[in-house]
């Protein structure tokens, strides 16, 4: 296969890889502040409303799993707009199911598509951006994504109050077929190694015996474990006793996001000068800090507290990725859509377990479950994340 054509960090194509890359995350966290409205419309406990969100995010995960190697063999810019293209479809479907197992069945088919961008933007940075700038590529990619997820929860929150939570999902449409019409239009063409599909999965599933690249994929399950965690329901608790906020209110609180959106370049760009593993520690830290904060029971230090997650999560987010792509000896497309598989598999999780703590211990027990998750993640980074012959970080 051909060597792919360079690209400069402020180019058209850079516009149109981050343009694809938020409309591919703002669908994926669509339904996220509106889990109120649809527990009273379907009669549903918070834990099952949660599959909204559970349901897209283990379909990611097992879509993880293909879109890596199929952009390894077919090329990455083949898959992301082809991908992107048909995501129209099931966000369509979302907005006209009459029941809580229909949307989730369409939900369940927006994740199996998500990672055909989600699973691919980090390899096809690493394709077409100098070795020199590749971090900071992926730092811009990570920012992008924090854009996404703003804008499918702020903007579905907000609509959803005046329109109905309908109306969220065929705004999603719409900005999802821009995405992909951009990246048609503006991305070059190459990447990928031209691998046979048989010898890309391989290729992927030999990342499992690295030590340093499970690291990663620990990091990556346990920091989206206790991200998620916080910010699924974060609804119940802002529409419960003492706050009492409309959807709309809610939504504001995804506010947050923007500072995601500062810090993840910030970090890329500190990776040439910290070692990576110890700047993911100090996110991890940080975001430990933040959940204990959302503990008060003031609304301005909640707020604080979810500022201060935000931060941590996306210093550690930031390095992931391109740590995991500058690791990987071979198929760095697998490799890129493992760390997302795993990422993918700790959000299904908790998506879903900080609800039954939700509904047996309140917020208390959402937040216990969070700094768990952390913990884990910081002794993985500590023991596996470290080149060979230095002493743990930790």
């Amino acid at each position: 296969m051909a060597a792919p054509s360079p690209v400069a960090l402020r180019s058209r194509a850079t516009g149109a890889l981050a343009a694809g890359t938020v409309a591919a995350y703002a669908a994926m966290y669509v339904t996220q502040p509106l889990l109120p409205l649809l527990s009273a419309e379907f009669g549903l406990p918070p834990a099952t409303a949660g599959l909204s969100v559970s349901a897209v995010v283990l379909a990611i995960a097992a879509g993880s799993f293909l879109a890596g190697p199929l952009s390894d063999a077919l090329g990455r810019k083949t898959v992301m707009v082809g991908s992107l293209a048909l995501l129209v479809l099931p966000t369509l479907g979302c907005a006209v199911a009459r029941t809580f197992p229909q949307l989730v069945a369409w939900r369940a088919a927006q994740g199996l598509l998500i990672p055909g961008v989600t699973a691919v933007v980090v390899a096809w940075a690493g394709d077409h951006y100098a070795p020199g700038k590749i971090r900071t590529a992926v730092g811009a990619v990570i920012a992008a994504s924090v854009a996404g997820g703003l804008l499918g929860r702020v903007a579905s929150g907000m609509v959803a109050e005046h329109s109905g939570w309908r109306a969220a999902f065929v705004l999603s449409a719409a900005v999802t077929g821009a995405g992909a019409l951009g990246m048609a239009l503006e991305l070059p063409g190459g990447g990928g190694t031209g691998t046979p599909w048989r010898g890309a999965m391989g290729g992927m599933f030999r990342h499992l015996r690295n030590r340093r690249l499970l690291g990663g994929f620990a990091l990556g399950f346990c920091l989206f474990f206790a991200f998620i965690a916080i910010f699924t329901y974060l609804p119940y608790r802002l529409a419960a006793p003492p706050f009492r906020l409309p959807t709309d209110a809610i939504a504001s609180a995804y506010l947050v996001y923007v500072a995601g959106i500062v810090v993840s370049p910030v970090a890329g760009r500190m990776a040439g000068r910290v070692a990576p593993e110890r700047i993911m520690l100090a996110g991890l830290a940080v975001s430990a800090l933040g959940v204990l904060v959302t503990l008060s029971g003031s609304l301005p230090a909640l707020v604080l507290g979810l500022l201060v997650l935000v931060v941590g999560m996306f210093t550690a987010q930031a390095i992931g990725p391109s740590y995991v792509n500058e690791n990987a000896r071979e198929a760095k497309g697998g490799a890129n859509a493992l760390y997302l598989a795993f990422y993918y598999l700790g959000g299904t999780l908790g998506s879903w377990i900080p609800g039954l703590a939700w509904q047996r211990f309140g917020w208390g027990g959402v937040a216990a479950v969070s700094l768990l998750a952390l913990g884990v993640a910081a002794l993985a980074v500590s023991l596996l994340c470290r080149p060979a012959g230095t002493p743990a970080a930790v």
